[in-house]
């Protein structure tokens, strides 16, 4: 790790530049520390690590043991870690043995490959979402922008109870709206989305740092839907499948489709988590002395097309108390106003969803692309105000 001094007003485009630095994985490792230097008690410590070595929930248990080192270092005292039941390489054995080879026909890796072969087999290799045109010079394809948005309690809570009579999930019932609007702006009926399965199956494993999650498919045939019920239903069992089969990797998996290795398995994803990921700050005690404050990046960087993430929130009596997500895309791809009307237009798909619209999907579309365009005429004057 090392350690340089820097100004308060420096500090950003500083830890931009460590973020922003790519990784050589053949000769680096997959973190890398800076400590910045403010004052004489005040300093700031950037951590960017590799997607391939930590998930979202590895955030918690790797925040815990830094304040634990820090804590026996600034006492002086020797540092003791509780020994885990298992280690990250256990757990690669372990999925190994249970997985088997691809060489084995009858293996469960072989199984699953299978299923994902013919569960996508004809779809659209690549979805013709609206595109700006080349820049110069070049934008780097991975920047991005993030716009957040929200959903009110009610409108939380009427998801649910929609999601009740259809025997399905809340993220069922956002996926079916999420097909529905890639669908519409890449002028598709056949669409592959994608979510994101966390891996940690068994409790053993909620204390390694490492990364257990993985991406999974779900293709929604949206001309197979005579309505949105039908839809909820389709994307019930679609969803159901594709969990039921967490375990082909993604590079295998296109070799064994028909299709451009180059192109990828899927531009939008839709990823719903129950409360935020922990947040990494202590409550400045006595016997501490310090506290820890999380420092924004600033750096916005889109790993696909259409990339949305949820969090639906409960109040302390198990209520709905609404949803709230970032929408996440690549400048390169696309302006700010193609992104807001992306945007305006799944808003619009999940109220009319939430206020009780059950009919086809032709008018729901067009419904939706009416609300949307008054939601963004409405922001529009917003700001000229």
């Amino acid at each position: 790790m090392t350690e340089c001094a820097v100004t308060e007003t420096g500090l950003d485009a500083q830890v931009a530049a460590l973020a922003a630095r790519p990784f050589d994985l053949t000769r680096d490792l997959p973190v890398r520390a800076r400590l910045f230097v403010l004052g004489p008690d005040d300093v700031v410590l950037a951590l960017v690590v590799h997607h391939i070595s930590v998930d979202g929930r590895s955030m918690g248990p790797l925040i815990r043991d830094l304040v634990t080192a820090y804590l026996a270092c600034r006492s002086g005292s020797a540092l003791e870690w509780s020994p885990l039941p298992v280690t990250y390489t256990d757990y690669t054995l372990w999925k190994h043995a249970q997985l088997g080879e691809f060489t084995d026909e009858w293996s469960r890796a072989t199984h699953q490959l299978r299923y994902w072969a013919n569960a996508l087999a004809g779809r659209p290799a690549l979805l013709d979402l609206p595109a700006q045109e080349q820049q110069s010079p070049p934008i780097d394809p991975g920047a991005g922008a993030l716009l957040p948005f929200s959903f009110d309690p009610g409108t939380h809570a009427r998801l649910l109870r929609l999601a009740q009579d259809r025997r399905a999930s809340l993220f069922m019932v956002l996926q079916a709206a999420f097909a529905v609007t890639v669908g519409a702006f890449a002028r598709s009926a056949d669409v592959t989305v994608a979510t994101a399965v966390s891996g940690r199956d068994h409790r053993l494993l909620d204390d390694l740092v490492g990364n257990f999650s993985d991406d999974v498919l779900m293709r929604v045939r949206l001309d197979r839907a005579g309505d949105v019920d039908e839809l909820i239903d389709q994307v019930r069992r679609v969803a159901l499948n594709a969990y039921a089969h967490p375990d082909t990797p993604n590079p295998r998996l296109k070799r064994c489709l028909l299709q451009d290795a180059a192109l990828p398995l899927f531009q939008a994803t839709l990823i719903l988590q129950r409360r935020p990921a922990p947040r990494s700050t202590t409550e400045p005690t006595p016997a501490q002395g310090f506290s820890i404050t999380e420092v924004p990046t600033g750096v916005v960087r889109a790993k696909h097309d259409l990339e949305f993430g949820l969090t639906d929130h409960y109040d302390p009596h198990g209520a709905p108390a609404g949803i709230d997500g970032s929408f996440i895309y690549p400048i390169a791809r696309f302006d700010e106003q193609t992104a807001q009307r992306f945007l305006a237009r799944f808003r619009a798909v999940v109220g009319l969803l939430a206020d009780g619209y059950r009919g086809p999907l032709p008018a729901l579309l067009a419904t939706a692309g009416r609300r949307g365009q008054l939601s963004a005429a409405r922001r529009a004057a917003r700001v000229l105000v």
